[in-house]
């Protein structure tokens, strides 16, 4: 993407404790190949990186963070002497992508920039706010693609860093990028606080339909006891009901189960089989769109299309996972198949695809550890679903929650 120097950025003020660069700014032309939106950070490019004037710089960032030409922002910033970058922060999967889920790169130095690079991953509050005093920054830079889901870990690091930013009186800048399944609404249960983990920090719902500017703002405005100098840079070009395929951008899988936007698009509700003793189809090609277990056949499809949930069919298959649950052994199950996205509610199938699959295949089972209230936030869910619950009952059990977010949540959005 070519920079022009004449590109302006300008600072608009924000609710809460944020500053929003470039918050009335027109949206971008469409150029062929490249879209019409343009993200926070090649909104900071264009603009001589003037909001890191003077600092020594350290980003939260891994594979996601790319331009539209699909250069690494590390990569691009490094060669550029109006950027002192001095520290990559990296966090679950690594800076460069490396590791598996629940897995990290450890502290190392960057082979292609000499960069030091320092492992976020699994840590908070003060030890992380060492780290960041340690790595000598003055300002830390968060540029991650998210996909919409509570229980998605970089939204939780982008918490967790603001937190400790705070705590070690560093400014924190925040670069958008577009949420891949809209952000039309919020959907799904609210987190209990006594639930709290690194799946879910704060009490918002299971599919948060906000960036993660928006989010930062959020946290910063509603949550964290001393708000984090916080600044952020939004989109040019980006709506509300734009899918990521409008974008025009390069998708780069977030982590290693999440190798496309159809998977984005489907993982707020059947990431929910991460709680149950079925494969959310990790180790196949298409992670969350197949599910299954050994013994399940043809009636759990059947099943679940007859709850004739908008935008979905089901169709009764048969995969052998490569790792994972398992592995290397043919079950049977469902592929999970949107025919009209904009129909399309993630959260509700989740529950519905819960529901059917107890109903239907005696083999059912929730993890012991009961990781399922981890995921939907609470005991509800679990609890009536084993009371014989159906779908209708227990989105029904979440809306009340549900309204007070959404009534919150409209203070701090940034797009139309």
């Amino acid at each position: 993407m070519s920079v022009s120097r004449r590109g302006l950025l300008t600072a608009t003020g924000a609710a809460g404790a944020a500053g929003v660069l470039g918050a009335t700014a027109p949206a971008a032309a469409a150029r062929p190949g490249h879209g019409r939106l343009r993200t926070g950070f090649d909104r900071l490019a264009t603009g001589g990186y003037a909001l890191l004037d003077g600092q020594r710089v350290g980003v939260v960032t891994n594979p996601t963070g790319i331009t539209a030409h699909a250069r690494h922002i590390v990569d691009v910033m490094h060669a550029d002497e109006r950027v002192n970058l001095v520290a990559v922060f990296g966090p679950e999967h690594g800076f460069r992508g490396t590791a598996q889920a629940g897995g990290s790169e450890g502290r190392h130095d960057d082979p292609a920039t000499g960069l030091p690079v320092y492992d976020t991953y699994l840590k908070s509050g003060q030890p992380l706010a060492d780290i960041f005093t340690a790595s000598g920054v003055d300002t830390v830079l968060f540029d991650i693609q998210d996909v919409g889901a509570r229980f998605y870990t970089y939204i939780w690091t982008l918490y967790d860093c603001m937190v400790a930013a705070s705590l070690a009186g560093k400014r924190f800048v925040v670069l958008d990028r577009p949420n891949p399944v809209t952000g039309r609404q919020a959907s799904g249960p609210v987190l209990d606080k006594a639930f709290a983990t690194f799946v879910g920090r704060e009490p918002i719902p299971q599919a948060h339909g906000m960036t993660v500017c928006e989010l930062a703002r959020l946290f910063n405005g509603e949550f964290l006891a001393l708000p984090v100098r916080l600044e952020t840079v939004r989109m040019q070009g980006w709506r509300r009901s734009d899918l990521f395929d409008a974008t025009g951008l390069p998708w780069v899988p977030p982590s290693p189960n999440m190798p496309t936007p159809d998977t984005a698009l489907v993982y707020s509700g059947t990431c929910l089989f991460e709680g149950t003793n079925l494969s959310e189809g990790r180790g196949t090609t298409r992670p969350f769109e197949l599910l299954g277990a050994d013994g399940i056949d043809r009636r759990w499809a059947e099943a679940a299309n007859g709850e004739e949930l908008p935008g979905v069919r089901f169709r009764e298959a048969y995969f052998a996972p490569t790792f994972s649950k398992f592995q290397g052994k043919t079950v049977g199950g469902v592929q999970v198949h949107v025919h009209d996205r904009p129909s399309y509610d993630p959260v509700r199938t989740g529950i519905a695809l819960l529901v059917t699959a107890k109903r239907s295949w005696s083999g059912f089972a929730w993890r012991p550890d009961n990781w399922i209230d981890k995921l939907t936030g609470s005991t509800r869910v679990r609890t009536m679903i084993d009371a014989g619950a159906g779908t209708d009952d227990v989105v029904a059990a979440w809306q009340d929650e549900l309204a007070a977010f959404r009534r919150v949540r409209g203070d701090y959005l940034l797009y139309r």
